[in-house]
């Protein structure tokens, strides 16, 4: 399944996935330092979920100012623990991991496989898809809000003199973690594995001494503690659920991060490194709660003695950074996917390192982000009131990707129906538990993530409906290639030396700039390339199989680029490479011309009023395409024209 990428213009678009580290990092670098880079990059989301995870579901069992039993702590650790086990540990790191898509993983990528293996009835696939998308960005604002105000809570268990200025100093962390974006991560992320190394020795090995104070809390590995509390606990169990689910968020990262470590680091890592920490750590507050009752305030920052907790605060901050920059890494990479699946329409991509291709800033996405992350610290004002607005986004990012997953299991693992039913439906059923209990914090915050979901997935469904609609509207009024050029060739205009090359979504017809070229200028180059750009559904396309060329006449040809749904278009040093199949290329002596379309409002359109002036408004926003294909600008030619949507 390949989608192509019509008119070069700002009208319609082709349908992609990608991430922060190049594809070539997992060959190229040993596996004790892919294993230490992961531990960065990889569990930073999950790994600060200590700072307020414990807190909330204690919380949300006992209420605010009354003591836990030795039961509710019980319970709460045991869910605490399971869901570690069977979220994390058997869905992601035993399963999902082995559902790559030529190396890569994410649910835009597991999507373009499951896309794949089901040919033309893959409509649901590819809704399932856009919310998994959409949903990702709620996760992409609300992690940075909360994760670096749950750390910088930590100075008012140092002294009270400092409560007002929380809010404060996260705004101000905050902005300057997104105005460095623009100067790439690669210097900060040499830092991030050693840095979230010693985060995961610290918190074990405090949460290791308070266990030896309680061994009790060593009986929450059986679940028989947390089925028994969520039995006898009703709604009140089913609430607490929801904020037991705080300890898994970031746990999508293991899957969307696998063609950068690859699998072998990325599991050694949980396993040996992250599991642990994070069960010894919420063991440890399980003891230190059971101790002193009033600890549930911050059982986290409390686990430390005094000497230590500014240095803690520090190096909490210092994690939770780690954890956004991720998760910011990850928006840029999961909208150029968008950009290349089709699903948005192009936007400025920076690269930000010469080595590592997957090292982006796009302006217009950081400046949303920090927008939205701004808003929401200013909204609620305590990692508390934020941790209910967490959840429902990562939760039904999950769902998808169980649903997603068995597709893939059936169809590309050419499992038995039974076979994909019995291994997945039971993580299916315990993710829609986690969303049913985050859904009842829906008035709480819940709301926030999903309206923002259908924000994007609107412009997502807009942008992709309108392209396509405008793709058979143009076709209607196009010439075919084949009949042209026989005509051209019959009765030639004039030459005139050089190549031309005219980008089309459409191979098969001749381009609007071809047309509009003849029409006005009346001349014709010696060599004419008809340009199409495909994407394919595989993350990156081998160099031998980047270019293909079909001659159409004596001074015609098509040649069609091939584009992984990770990488970024680079149209010169695609056609450097058809100089293996013949033809002599050369930048100086080679005009592109492009079409660019000017859309107007039609009452015919095929969509609403209102997604018609979105779909013209997005189009106008859209990058230019000489930018985004990297074509020198000296060498280009617009063709403007007029088309109703």
């Amino acid at each position: 399944m390949s989608h192509s990428i019509a008119s070069a213009s700002g009208g319609s678009l082709p349908l992609a996935d990608g991430q922060g580290i190049a594809p070539e990092t997992p060959h190229k670098t040993g596996f004790w330092a892919l294993t230490l880079g992961s531990i960065g990059v990889v569990y930073g989301d999950i790994g600060t979920s200590p700072l307020y995870a414990m807190r909330e579901s204690v919380l949300a069992a006992v209420g605010p100012g009354r003591p836990a039993s030795e039961v509710v702590v019980l319970g709460i650790l045991s869910l605490i623990i399971w869901a570690l086990f069977l979220v994390v540990t058997a869905k992601y790191v035993v399963i999902l991991l082995r559902a790559d898509n030529n190396g890569e993983g994410g649910t835009l990528a597991l999507m373009a496989l499951a896309s794949r293996a089901l040919g033309r009835s893959s409509g649901l696939v590819i809704l399932l898809g856009i919310i998994s998308g959409a949903l990702f960005y709620g996760d992409a604002i609300i992690t940075p809000a909360l994760s670096v105000l749950s750390a910088v809570e930590g100075v008012k268990v140092a002294t009270s003199a400092l409560d007002e200025y929380v809010v404060p100093i996260t705004v101000l962390i905050l902005i300057a973690l997104f105005a460095v974006q623009s100067r790439g991560t690669a210097k900060v992320a040499a830092i991030f594995g050693p840095l979230t190394l010693v985060w995961f020795v610290a918190i074990a090995a405090v949460g290791l001494w308070h266990i030896g104070q309680n061994l009790t809390v060593l009986k929450a590995f059986n679940p028989y503690y947390g089925v028994d509390f969520l039995l006898h606990h009703g709604i009140v169990g089913f609430f607490t659920l929801g904020a037991v689910f705080l300890v898994v968020t970031g746990s999508e990262a293991l899957y969307a991060d696998l063609g950068h470590f690859g699998r072998g680091p990325i599991r050694f890592a949980w396993l040996v490194v992250v599991l642990p920490a994070l069960t010894i750590n919420y063991l440890g507050q399980g003891a230190l709660v059971l101790a002193d009752p009033k600890a549930i305030d911050n059982p986290f920052f409390l686990l430390f003695p005094h000497w230590a907790l500014i240095p803690m605060v520090l190096l909490a901050t210092a994690a939770t950074v780690i954890a956004s920059q991720a998760v910011i890494t990850g928006a840029y990479s999961l909208t150029r996917q968008a950009i290349q699946l089709g699903l948005l329409p192009r936007l400025e991509i920076r690269h930000t390192s010469e080595s590592l291709a997957g090292q982006i800033y796009m302006p217009r996405v950081n400046m949303l982000l920090l927008v939205g992350v701004l808003l929401l610290v200013a909204l609620f004002r305590s990692s508390s009131a934020l941790a209910s607005a967490y959840g429902i986004a990562v939760t039904g990012t999950m769902v998808v990707t169980a649903l997603m997953a068995m597709v893939v299991i059936r169809k590309v693992w050419r499992w038995p129906l039974a076979g994909a039913l019995l291994l997945m439906l039971p993580f299916l059923f315990v993710d829609l538990t986690f969303l049913s209990a985050n859904m009842l914090k829906l008035f709480e915050g819940g709301w926030l993530p999903l309206a923002l979901g259908v924000v994007v997935m609107t412009l997502m469904y807009t942008w992709r409906r309108g392209s396509r609609l405008l793709i058979l509207k143009t076709r209607k009024l196009e010439i075919p290639l084949a009949s042209l050029v026989a005509n051209l060739e019959k009765k030639p205009p004039v030459r005139v030396p050089g190549t031309a090359v005219f980008l089309t979504g459409d191979p098969v017809f001749a381009p609007t700039a071809l047309m509009h070229s003849l029409k006005h200028y009346k001349v014709l180059h010696e060599k004419n390339v008809i340009l199409n750009i495909e994407t394919a559904d595989t993350p990156r396309v081998d160099a031998s199989e980047r270019v293909r060329i079909e001659p159409v006449g004596e001074t015609f040809s098509c040649v069609t680029l091939r584009f992984g749904f990770m990488e970024q278009p680079n149209v010169p040093k695609a056609l450097a490479i058809a100089r293996k199949h013949g033809w002599q290329f050369d930048i100086m002596s080679t005009s592109f011309f492009l079409s660019r379309r000017s859309l107007r409002p039609s009452p015919q359109s095929g969509m609403p009023r209102w997604q018609d002036r979105l779909f013209i408004a997005l189009s106008r926003n859209a990058n230019d395409a000489t930018d985004y294909f990297q074509i020198p600008t000296g060498r280009v030619v617009e063709v403007g024209t007029q088309v109703t949507v």
